[in-house]
C-alpha cells in the first residue's frame, strides 16, 4: 500500500514538471485536432453520399416520366414502325431507370415491386418491339397489357413525385434511409397525403422534359436560312432597327454591343428605358430581321387574359411584318406568357416556321421576341394534293382514339428536310394527343402527347 502511495506521489510531483505538463497539452490537442479532422470527413462523406443519392434519385423521376410518356405513345400508335419505336425507347428508359434504383440506400425487399415492375415494362416491351420489327400487329391483349403498363407507371410517378417533395423540404434524408431504410421508406410511401400534390404542377416542368418551345422546336436550324432575305446592313442600320420595335419617345439610351458572327451574323444592343428597365437586342446583319429581343421588368399582377395576350401578340407580328401566324402551344410564369407561332399558308401548318413572343399580363405589353426557326425555315412552299386522302389517313389510326379536329400541316423530320402530314388531335383513355400520318405513304409521321396544365399547354 505504501508503494503506490509513493507512485502516486511521485506521478503528481512530474505533472507539477512544466515540461511534462507541455507534452500532455501537446497530446490533448492533437487528439482533439483528429477529431475535428475525423468529423470533418464523416461530414464530407455524408455530404458526397447525399450529392450521389440525390443525383441518382432524380435521374429515377426523370426515366420513369419518360416510361410513362412512351408507353403512352405505344397506346395511341397503329403502325408496326411507329410502334417499335416508341417500345424501343420504353425499353431503353426502363433500363436505365433500374440502373439509378439500384443506387438507391434502400433495402432490396422494400424496392422489390418497383424493380419488378420495371423489368417487366423493360421484358415486355422488348417482346413487343421484336414483334413489330416482324411487321406484325399488336393483338387486343398486347394492347391491354400496354394500357395497364402505363397505368401502373403514372402511380409509380406520383409516389417519387412525393418522395422528390419530401426530400426537397427536409421531411425525409438518405441518411435516415440508410439508417433505417425499411420502416422510412414504408412510412414514406404509405402517408401520401392529399396536400402533398398541392404543387404537383409547379414541380413537374422540373422533371417532365416538356418541349418549352413547342413541338419541333428542335429542327428549327439549318444550313440554309431561307427565311434571311435582303442585303447586308451596317451597324447604324441596325440599330435603327433595333430602335423601331419599341416606342422611341420611352428610350433613353441604346449601346452597341458590336457584331457577333455565328449561325445569324448579327449586331447586338443594350436599351436602357425612361424608368430605368432595360432590353437586348440582336439584329441580323442580312437583311435587318429581328433575331430576338428580351426586355427585363417586372410583372406584379395578371390583369388581362390570355385571349388579350394572344391578341396583342398577334398584332404585333403583324405590325413588323410576320403574317399569317397560328398560335399552337403557351407557357405562363411569373405573370408573362411565352406564346409560339407557326405560319399558315392556305390552311397548312407550317411548324418549322416558328416564332415566339413574349407578352406582359399586367398590360399585354411585347416583351420578347424570337424568330430563328421562322428566319431558317420561312418561305412559301408548292403545295401539292395529298396522294393519301383525309378518310384514307384516319384509316391508318388506332381504333380507340377519338379525333377532335383535323388538319394539313408540314412538319421538321430529324434529316432536316420537311413532310406534309395529315395532324389528327383528340384523346385516347383520358390522354390527349396528335397524331401526323405521312399524306404521301400514309404511315404514322409522329405522334405528340399534349399536357395542359394552369400554366400553358405543353407537348412531349
Amino acid at each position: 500500500m505504501g508503494k503506490i502511495k509513493a507512485k502516486l506521489i511521485d506521478w503528481k510531483n512530474r505533472l507539477k514538471d512544466r515540461h511534462m505538463l507541455s507534452i500532455i497539452v501537446v497530446l490533448f490537442s492533437i487528439i482533439i485536432v483528429l477529431g475535428l479532422y475525423t468529423y470533418k470527413k464523416q461530414r464530407d462523406f455524408r455530404q458526397a453520399s447525399e450529392n450521389s443519392y440525390n443525383m441518382a434519385f432524380y435521374e429515377l423521376v426523370d426515366y420513369v416520366q419518360n416510361v410513362e410518356v412512351y408507353l403512352a405513345k405505344s397506346m395511341i400508335s397503329n403502325s408496326p414502325e411507329s410502334g417499335a419505336e416508341s417500345l424501343t425507347n420504353v425499353w431503353r428508359e426502363a433500363n436505365l431507370a433500374l440502373s439509378y434504383l439500384a443506387q438507391l440506400p434502400i433495402e432490396s425487399n422494400e424496392l422489390e415491386n418497383t424493380s419488378k415492375f420495371l423489368n417487366q415494362v423493360s421484358d415486355y416491351s422488348y417482346s413487343l418491339y421484336r414483334k413489330n420489327l416482324k411487321g406484325e400487329e399488336l393483338s387486343d391483349d398486347d394492347m391491354n397489357n400496354i394500357k395497364n403498363l402505363h397505368e401502373y407507371s403514372v402511380e409509380l410517378e406520383n409516389t417519387l413525385n412525393q418522395l422528390s417533395a419530401d426530400i426537397n423540404e427536409g421531411r425525409i434524408s438518405w441518411g435516415e434511409l440508410t439508417k433505417k431504410g425499411t420502416i422510412a421508406f414504408a412510412q414514406q410511401v404509405s402517408n401520401i397525403s392529399k396536400d402533398s400534390f398541392s404543387n404537383l404542377e409547379e414541380t413537374f416542368h422540373e422533371y417532365s422534359g416538356l418541349i418549352y418551345d413547342g413541338a419541333f422546336s428542335d429542327h428549327i436550324t439549318r444550313k440554309e436560312k431561307v427565311g434571311l432575305t435582303g442585303d447586308n446592313i451596317d451597324e447604324a442600320k441596325a440599330q435603327e432597327k433595333a430602335k423601331e420595335l419599341f416606342d422611341n419617345n420611352n428610350i433613353k439610351e441604346i449601346t452597341s454591343y458590336g457584331k457577333s458572327e455565328g449561325d445569324i451574323n448579327s449586331y447586338n444592343f443594350g436599351i436602357t428605358f425612361n424608368d430605368d428597365t432595360t432590353a437586348t437586342v440582336s439584329i441580323s446583319e442580312k437583311g435587318g430581321h429581328v433575331i430576338y429581343m428580351d426586355r427585363n421588368r417586372e410583372v406584379e399582377a395578371e390583369i388581362i387574359s390570355q385571349e388579350e395576350a394572344d391578341k396583342k401578340a398577334k398584332e404585333y407580328l403583324e405590325a413588323k411584318g410576320f403574317k399569317n401566324m397560328k398560335e399552337t402551344y403557351y407557357l405562363k410564369q411569373s405573370g408573362i406568357v411565352t406564346i409560339n407561332y407557326a405560319y399558315q399558308q392556305e390552311d397548312v401548318i407550317m411548324y418549322p416556321d416558328l416564332i415566339k413572343v413574349k407578352v406582359a399580363l399586367d398590360n399585354g405589353e411585347i416583351l420578347g421576341i424570337e424568330t430563328t426557326g421562322y428566319l431558317n425555315s420561312h418561305t412559301e412552299r408548292k403545295l401539292e394534293e395529298p396522294k393519301v386522302t383525309l378518310e384514307e389517313a384516319k384509316k391508318s389510326l388506332n381504333s380507340d382514339l377519338t379525333i377532335e379536329s383535323e388538319a394539313l400541316a408540314i412538319i421538321p423530320t430529324e434529316w432536316k428536310t420537311e413532310v406534309m402530314c395529315w395532324e389528327f388531335e383528340g384523346n385516347v383513355d383520358g390522354l390527349d394527343f396528335i397524331v401526323y400520318v405521312n399524306c404521301e405513304t400514309g404511315k404514322e409521321e409522329d405522334i405528340l402527347i399534349i399536357t395542359n396544365t394552369p400554366n400553358g399547354t405543353l407537348t412531349h
